[in-house]
């Protein structure tokens, strides 16, 4: 199947769907217990950047990750779970309000754990590769 087959769309949408529910789940889960630490974008940025590197792996070398199953649940799945744009949004929140402690903890922690869990990630996978 193409990139660009109707089914190729809806796998997209469909994975970022779920991601998009699973992320607001989290912020939920979170809520009442972070104030001034963004920690459910955090934990989902850390634990989708694991995610991403895991399926990534698996996807380009074995058979196990199909080229639709990738894009339902890297593209799509991982795609809506992650919250770069939200990660940014709060840094500057951070900053804005003078917290520079939060917002230097949040942006390196969430850049070095990121890195950190992608490459665990991919690791973990090697087992099947």
């Amino acid at each position: 199947m193409s990139i660009n087959h109707p089914l190729s769309v809806l796998l997209v949408g469909a994975g970022g769907f779920l991601g998009t529910v699973a992320r607001y789940l989290v912020a939920l889960a979170f809520s009442p217990a972070s104030p001034g630490f963004p920690f459910a974008t955090f934990s989902v940025n850390i634990a989708g950047s694991f995610l991403i590197g895991f399926l990534s792996e698996l996807a380009v070398s074995t058979t196990i990750v199909s080229p639709e199953a990738r894009l339902f649940l890297v593209t799509g799945f991982c795609g809506g779970f992650t919250t770069f744009s939200s990660y940014m949004f709060e840094g500057a929140t951070l900053a804005r309000d003078g917290e520079l402690f939060y917002f230097s903890l949040y942006l390196a922690g969430s850049i070095v754990g990121g890195f950190v869990a992608l490459y665990t990630g991919i690791i973990a996978a090697k087992p099947w590769s």
